[in-house]
């Protein structure tokens, strides 16, 4: 599905895998259904809750492959770009594209720590290798080259960089980022942020792997942000923190994939040598769960 628009809740989608390294397509299109079902803006394969840095390209190439299918052009797959070379990143951007996505989320995932201009070049790289929308994504706490405010206002300018995701847990950055690219790129919240609070300065919406759990309960969050009705936005929202607080504590793709696991989603374990959530770990998040009324 071609688009140019994005906006609202994009859950960030585990990548289910069985133990000969094959993805599981029906555990995957299954979710799939389910967060579109829920009323979600878009499916994003490939993110850090998707073990992206775990997979290798044939097996990235198939999750995209499977959440296209199940999507059915209904609403817009915007797929995970995460590479430690341009080169490789420009492929599979160019790849993703031919394969139908309507964007890309682009991830720079240095090993060694690179200059300014050289992340500038690379995601600069990455959009004129194709025609679609790129979301850029930083990560503060993961990435040894993260992209700073000024790089940010420089990448504004290219015509296809549309987006960014940021998690970092500052949202006094978020307001400096709007105002120093003018309108030019939109921000959504992460995991890391109230998304509430990152809408009522101006974001585009909601980008993570919570909303895989909570799919409904997130595009009811943003709709009401959307509406200005903050009062109400505030009352779910505090209700919703919950999930985002243990998504915090624990791995990534282990709390969402335990949480799936207690939904009936038989999505397995996160890939090694990453362990999954051990006992007191998974009924902290089924008590979550349990009280949002999920399970």
């Amino acid at each position: 599905m071609a688009g140019d628009d994005f906006f609202g809740v994009f859950p960030y989608l585990v990548s289910p895998i069985d133990g000969n390294g094959d993805v599981k397509a029906d555990v995957l299109a299954r979710l799939c259904e389910h967060t579109i079902a829920a009323g979600v803006h878009g499916l994003a394969p490939l993110g850090s809750t998707g073990e992206f840095a775990y997979l290798s390209w044939e097996q990235k190439k198939r999750v995209v492959e499977v959440t296209l299918e199940a999507a059915g052009g209904r609403v817009p797959v915007i797929a995970g770009v995460a590479t430690t070379t341009t080169v490789e990143a420009r492929h599979q951007a160019r790849e993703f594209e031919n394969m139908g996505v309507a964007g890309v989320i682009a991830t720079l995932d240095a090993y060694f720590p690179i200059s300014e201009n050289g992340i500038v070049d690379h995601f600069t790289a990455v959009a004129e290798a194709i025609s679609c929308p790129v979301v850029m994504y930083t990560n503060p706490n993961f990435q040894r080259s993260d992209l700073s405010v000024p790089a940010i206002a420089r990448l504004a300018n290219v015509p296809n960089i549309r987006y960014l995701k940021d998690a970092s847990t500052n949202t006094g950055r978020l307001l400096s980022i709007m105002e120093a690219v003018d309108g030019k790129i939109k921000v959504f919240a992460a995991s890391s942020h109230i998304p509430a609070t990152v809408m009522l300065i101006g974001g585009a919406g909601y980008m993570a792997g919570p909303a895989c759990l909570i799919p409904a309960e997130s595009v009811r969050l943003y709709e009401l942000c959307k509406a200005g009705r903050w009062d109400e936005a505030m009352t779910l929202q505090r209700r919703l923190w919950k999930v985002n607080q243990v998504f915090a504590k624990y791995s990534l793709a282990a709390c969402v994939k335990g949480g799936l696991e207690l939904m009936g989603f038989p999505v397995g374990d996160p890939l090694a040598p990453q362990a999954p959530l051990d006992a007191a770990a998974r009924a902290e998040v089924r008590a979550i769960l349990e009280g949002l009324g999920v399970l």
